[in-house]
């Protein structure tokens, strides 16, 4: 079943094109990666996704709602992690995850519970998020993005700046959630696209150039390795 679909946005910045005729259709619960040199179009895609802006032309569709005709609906199903970790640095973990279930009007207790144990948070609950590592605070703040159980989880950046241990542990999260929500994720290192993604779509300049398999994606480039396949499509080299 298709849970996101675009058909044919653009979008202008004044005289900027950022956005070029980008269709994509995105499947339930799968893990979509969008891969691009900066500037290639990703963010306004997610901004659009999210209804954080408008597209000047054409349609998306996210869980059967349109962004631009029911937002409000769209912003019931969809969370995002930013780039930017987003905790409360002084509250606990605990007070993080209490607060924002608060915000989202959920008194799931058992369901937070879960959360806990799904992404082994017990051994810091009682923290204070401005003490934890690099690799613990982006773990809390994917956490914080599904109390308010969403259909779509857009993932940007989740593991930049990260160590080796530290981003593999939080891939083995990422992993988990595969086939229970929707992800979208954005990410730089291509090596975590290849081990997690679903399918990735690459865009250059506002386009969509090549969407498919990490597989898929190589054969098309003729080559065994996937940042090769990347650099050749992102180019124009095909």
């Amino acid at each position: 079943m298709c849970e996101i679909r675009t058909e044919k946005i653009n979008k202008y910045y004044g005289q900027i094109h950022a956005l070029k005729d980008v269709s994509l259709e995105i499947e339930e619960n799968s893990l979509f990666g969008l891969l691009g040199v900066n500037g290639a179009g990703k963010t306004t895609l997610i901004k659009i996704l999210t209804c954080l802006t408008d597209p000047t032309s054409g349609k998306a569709i996210v869980h059967g709602f349109s962004v631009t005709d029911e937002p409000d609906e769209v912003k019931k199903i969809a969370d995002v992690s930013p780039q930017e970790t987003a905790v409360a640095p002084n509250l606990t973990v605990r007070e993080n995850l209490d607060f924002f279930a608060a915000l989202y009007m959920t008194d799931d207790k058992e369901y937070i519970n879960s959360i806990i144990n799904a992404f082994s948070l017990g051994e810091v609950l009682s923290q204070r998020a401005k003490t934890l590592s690099g690799g613990w605070k982006r773990r809390v703040s994917i956490a914080i993005g599904m109390i308010s159980k969403p259909k779509v989880l857009f993932l940007d950046e989740p593991t930049l700046g990260l160590d080796v241990i530290a981003r593999r542990e939080l891939w083995k999260i990422i992993r988990s959630l595969k086939g229970k929500v929707t992800i979208i994720l954005t990410t730089h290192y291509l090596e975590e696209a290849e081990a997690l993604c679903d399918k990735v779509a690459i865009m250059a300049k506002g386009k969509v150039l090549a969407v498919g398999t990490p597989e898929e994606l190589k054969n098309m480039a003729g080559t065994d390795n996937f940042e090769d396949a990347f650099v050749k499509i992102a180019e124009g080299e095909l």
